[in-house]
């Protein structure tokens, strides 16, 4: 047990959010917000059949995070399989640059990114050749 089963992304514009992460990663959203007495939308992540978390998207409740703030609280890291293309998405599609692209050498190239909420999240392409 503890193995994480679910998370939220805390946003201040719900749809705003579901079209960024829906154009970059692909997610489709579930209104749950009659469960969850606010807005509230599940994440689906990907196929059931595949390693993974869905999660959801939820009206955030305080301010927002500053930008060059200390995180506080966990960065969600997404599996890529092009790392630069995905990037180009997340950029495209209203998101920043956090920290630049690196190595973890003989293992994947990993980076890190600011949703359109404000929100630091990762992704990562695995890459044996990564140096």
């Amino acid at each position: 047990m503890g193995r994480v089963v679910h998370f939220e992304i805390h946003v201040d514009d719900m749809e705003r959010a579901k079209t960024f992460y829906g154009e970059v990663f692909g997610w489709t959203f579930q209104d749950w917000s009659e469960y969850a007495g606010m807005p509230y939308y599940g994440a689906v992540t990907g196929d059931d059949h595949e390693p993974g978390v869905n999660g959801a998207l939820m009206q955030r409740q305080g301010p927002p995070p500053e930008r060059n703030q200390a995180l506080n609280g966990y960065a969600c890291t997404m599996g890529v399989a092009n790392y630069d293309s995905t990037e180009e998405k997340i950029l495209s599609s209203g998101g920043s640059l956090a920290m630049p692209k690196y190595a973890l050498p003989g293992m994947a190239w990993q980076g890190y990114y600011l949703d359109t909420e404000g929100n630091i999240f990762g992704i990562h392409q695995p890459d044996e050749d990564a140096k």
